[in-house]
């Protein structure tokens, strides 16, 4: 049997801030950013400094299946690579990218209330 590790609870300890933030965004910059960001803390949390996360290592895309996409130089990294192949990481960033991309589709329909916010 092989054993999967589980995140979660670094998940829940970040999730609660990143919703908050996408929540409040005003346009899909914002929440390109935010989810970054969460996810970046989310790395943290599980990596420590033995993996260096930087801005282009991990990408909201919502045409791709998982809505994200990470670098090939973090697939390729040691310590990384191993904990994403044996871990449940990536369904916790897909979660978090599906989020974020479900805020971005409503954002740009109704672009209407973002336009008023960035005018006032």
């Amino acid at each position: 049997m092989v054993r999967r590790l589980s995140f979660t609870k670094y998940e829940h300890e970040v999730l609660p801030d990143f919703r908050q933030k996408i929540n409040l965004a005003e346009s899909t910059r914002d929440v390109r950013n935010f989810f970054y960001h969460a996810t970046s803390e989310l790395f943290d949390n599980v990596f420590g400094d033995t993996v260096r996360i930087d801005y282009d290592d991990i990408e909201l895309v919502p045409d791709c299946d998982d809505c994200f996409v990470i670098s090939d130089r973090l697939r390729k990294s040691t310590g990384f690579a191993s904990i994403w192949k044996d871990s449940d990481l990536p369904n916790v960033v897909s979660r978090m990218a599906r989020s974020a991309t479900n805020r971005c589709k409503r954002l740009e329909k109704h672009t209407e209330k973002t336009d008023a916010k960035i005018r006032m």
